[in-house]
């Protein structure tokens, strides 16, 4: 091809940069990004000319009689082909498929994508192994995920400090300088299966497409799949792997590749997926642009930037091929990290998937209740897990929470979906790795350790690079690299470490569960096992998984159990199995239930909840010394009247209140299927709030129930009342603490004494008194009381001192004929007691000493 030169300027020095190519090769210009041409045959290119820093037009035309386009019509063309291409992105990324989708069915991006949180640092051992064990267990063993915050306080936790969004990377400023002023050419996005990664991807392609994202930073933008890469054969440029890849055409390709490559993106999703040989990316020795190879080593050819190395990258993956990737990637480089979601995304997401207000709203507050759930959406995929079965169960009629009640059920859906949709050639079955995986698990489990070294795995996991549930780290020693590997959190570790032991046959399941699980710190490997004897998930294992449990299994777990039934931690069991006729066979002989030595935490009252709903009865529940919250309390009281005794520490009034009413109505409404031979009792109800009032007592039996409300003044000590429980549903409780509480200390003063709103308890029996004097006022107040209440029989009043005023008006005074009033006095000095009656008008008293009559106690 020869071309003829026509010059407006000085050209000769411009032709010596040139370099002239034919055909689909390019006449370019290295002397700055604005000195550039080229040309293909049968057309005219305009380049600038670099005279005296003026920038003039330089026009190349080919052959005589050919009429040539300018510059700005081709950089038009181009800009037309971009745009067209920019339309094609939006039209296909702003859908996104999910796992369970069917021919055809899309849901939008922007209802499934959040933005997650990503650093950009190296986390350091201590750091990484902190997050690991990031649920800060303590000796009760916390049973779930890593807590990106606390989720009681609904906050960031300080534990994990590269987990706050504050020091999340924005995706505009994965490509911005250091504070070296230094801008990398590729960025590393590294990241866990299941955390987010292509999702982050179609979101940068879009958010780029629809201006909103690196607008004046890429003109073009490509996207390349390295599974679709796997899939191509024979050899090809990089031209063809992306016209494979994209909407453009081969031509358009070219076009756009001989362009500023210095404004031009080349996305590489999934590095760790790209099945390289040992002969792909050592040297990818070739820089033509056009040059053919194999797909692998033309994508390593553009990784390591001997082709278009002016341009930009950006390459996910898992850490298990980070390594490799930084060693075969051009620099600067910068590396990153995805993290999975923070409280606030998590939020967001149900939000976006939820789109009614409501149900996102009635969704969200049932998992941010229960620590579980919450932690376990940290992690995008199970997010999407829980969203999902929550959907399905309203869509059929089905309770919210069910399918979601227990740990074990969302991680065996989170295995089997990472199984199905991210795993591509196995070298062994999956049976086979989820064993070798339990084995490797086990052990880090006995050595204590998260954090297992290479040796260590390689001698239980064939390919631990290609497991997608180890992570791989580089972490420097001294004048070395040491290589490293971790489950994905320790929770991890313990399921797998589970779901090696249910595997194992009767007799060596018997050793570990005896030898192993009760005498280490393996708390939460036997709740997994009782999570993995649940029939629905033994059958998903068995189906999707290969993995069969032993029937001799669950019959050593069960006779375990009956050994263990009088604490907190069997009704986590059970709550784990979730098998009804066996969580009543347990629980019927249970006398004990206790929390004495940690604050009650969320998952505590589901377990406690599911079980008392599974019962009809159960003897004593105590949960007196740490604070039941009036959420925690919410959660349990549709329970509580199933409880014999209870010994409970509330943290308000309004909450005694709602106790009392919820045991009440409890009991009367299911009085036909409570066993009542023997009464309920709360024998503790305390207020962690601000309160003169010191206990309250409940005690119910079948026909009659009594409460007890004790203080701390001086004045007034205690108010018991009796009543028929079935008459007082509705009454509240609360109005009575407030009058307690409110009024001024009873003392020989005239003061009102606070039992006015016990008038309105319907159907009232009896009332009892326990005080420091009794005045003139009181005593007509007592009168008064008895005349107001017409189903008051008795009324009874212990005191230490009766006014002479207060004596002589009960003198005079008349009760009604079916209602008595006694008091008894109490001599501090010598114990003698005067018993006063006034019966139907007819007033008595009798003095004794407390060896004549049973001594009555006087409560303070």
């Amino acid at each position: 091809m020869v071309y003829q030169i026509v010059l407006f300027c000085n050209f000769f020095p411009l032709l010596s940069l040139l370099e002239v190519r034919s055909n689909k090769k390019h006449l370019r210009s290295y002397t700055g990004p604005y000195v550039r041409t080229s040309a293909r045959s049968g057309g005219r290119v305009t380049a600038p000319v670099l005279t005296n820093s003026t920038a003039r037009d330089v026009i190349i035309y080919n052959a005589p009689g050919v009429s040539g386009h300018s510059t700005q019509t081709q950089t038009s063309d181009i800009s037309s082909v971009i745009d067209k291409y920019k339309e094609l992105i939006c039209s296909e990324y702003q859908y996104v498929s999910e796992y369970n989708s069917l021919p055809g069915e899309q849901v939008l991006l922007s209802e499934r994508f959040t933005q997650p949180l990503i650093i950009q640092r190296h986390r350091d051992q201590k750091e990484r192994e902190e997050d690991i064990r990031s649920s800060s267990r303590t000796s009760d063993q916390s049973f779930c995920l890593n807590r990106l915050f606390d989720p009681d306080n609904h906050r960031i936790s300080p534990r994990s400090s590269s987990r706050s969004s504050d020091q999340s990377v924005r995706l505009n400023d994965l490509f911005d300088p250091d504070n070296r002023r230094i801008s990398p050419r590729a960025v590393i996005l590294q990241g866990n299966s299941g955390n987010g990664k292509s999702f982050t991807v179609q979101k940068i392609m879009m958010d780029w497409a629809s201006g909103y994202l690196y607008k004046q930073r890429f003109n073009i933008v490509f996207h390349l799949k390295c599974k679709e890469i796997n899939r191509m054969s024979g050899e090809k440029s990089l031209e063809e792997i992306l016209s494979y890849s994209c909407s453009l055409t081969s031509d358009q390709i070219s076009q756009v590749l001989q362009e500023t490559p210095e404004k031009m993106l080349f996305i590489v999703d999934g590095f760790d997926e790209l099945r390289l040989t040992q002969d792909d990316h050592p040297k990818s020795p070739h820089t033509d642009l056009n040059k053919r190879a194999t797909p692998e080593v033309t994508l390593c050819a553009l990784l390591r930037g001997r082709i278009l190395p002016e341009s930009f990258l950006l390459v996910t993956t898992r850490s298990t091929a980070t390594d490799t990737l930084s060693k075969l990637l051009k620099g600067p480089q910068r590396f990153t990290e995805i993290m999975g979601f923070s409280s606030e995304g998590v939020e967001k997401y149900f939000q976006g998937f939820f789109r009614n207000e409501e149900f996102f709203r009635k969704a969200y507050e049932y998992v941010k209740a229960n620590e579980t759930l919450i932690t376990a959406c940290s992690i995008p995929v199970i997010c999407w897990i829980i969203c999902t079965v929550m959907r399905e169960r309203s869509n059929d009629g089905s309770d919210l929470k069910s399918g979601l009640e227990t740990t074990t059920s969302i991680y065996a859906d989170f295995v089997s979906t990472l199984l199905e949709h991210h795993c591509q050639g196995l070298s062994q079955s999956v049976s086979a790795l989820l064993r070798s995986l339990g084995q490797l698990a086990e052990k880090g489990m006995l050595e204590q350790q998260v954090l297992l070294d290479e040796e260590m795995v390689k001698e239980t996991v064939a390919d631990p690079a290609g497991s997608l549930f180890l992570s791989k780290f580089l972490f420097k020693r001294r004048v070395h690299q040491e290589i490293m590997f971790s489950f994905m959190h320790l929770s991890f570790q313990e399921f797998f470490t589970a779901l090696y032991y249910v595997s194992l046959d009767g007799n060596e399941f018997k050793k570990k569960f005896t030898n192993v699980c009760l005498k280490g710190q393996f708390e939460a490997v036997v709740k997994f096992l009782f999570g993995l004897m649940n029939e629905e998930v033994r059958h998903t294992l068995k189906r999707k998984q290969g993995v069969c449990v032993h029937p001799n299994t669950q019959n050593i777990l069960k006779d375990w159990l009956f050994q263990q039934r009088d604490s907190l931690e069997t009704l986590h069991h059970l709550f784990e199995l979730h098998e009804e006729s066996f969580v009543t066979e347990v629980l019927n002989g249970t006398s004990l239930v206790s929390v004495w030595d940690r604050p009650l935490r969320r998952i505590d009252c589901w377990a406690l909840l599911y079980c008392g709903q599974c019962c009809q009865s159960m003897k004593q529940l105590s949960l007196y010394r740490w604070g039941l919250t009036s959420e925690k309390l919410a959660m349990i009281l549709p329970v509580l009247h199933k409880f014999e005794e209870l010994k409970l520490k509330a943290e308000s009034d309004s909450d005694m209140a709602a106790v009392i009413h919820a045991v009440l109505r409890g009991r009367t409404l299911s009085s036909q299927r409570v066993n009542m031979e023997a009464p309920m009792f709360i024998s503790e109800l305390h207020s962690s709030e601000e309160t003169d009032i010191a206990s309250v007592n409940l005690s119910i039996s079948e026909d009659l129930s009594s409460v007890r409300i004790e203080t701390d003044r001086t004045g007034i000590s205690a108010v018991t009342v009796t009543f028929p429980q079935s008459s007082i549903i509705n009454f509240d409780w609360t109005n009575v603490f407030q009058e307690i509480k409110t009024q001024e200390q009873i003392d020989d003063e005239d003061r009102d004494m606070p039992i006015f709103s016990l008038q309105s308890l319907p159907g009232l029996k009896m009332m009892e008194l326990s005080v420091w004097s009794l005045t003139e006022c009181h005593v007509t107040q007592m009168i008064s009381f008895s005349e107001n209440c017409p189903s008051l029989r008795e009324l009874r009043i212990k005191c230490f001192h009766v006014s002479e005023d207060g004596l002589r008006l009960l003198q005079k005074s008349h009760t009604r004929p079916d209602c008595e009033l006694t008091i008894e006095r109490i001599d501090i000095f010598d114990s003698t007691r005067r018993k006063i009656s006034l019966t139907a008008g007819v007033f008595s008293m009798v003095e004794f000493r407390p060896s004549q009559i049973f001594r009555p106690q006087i409560e303070n």
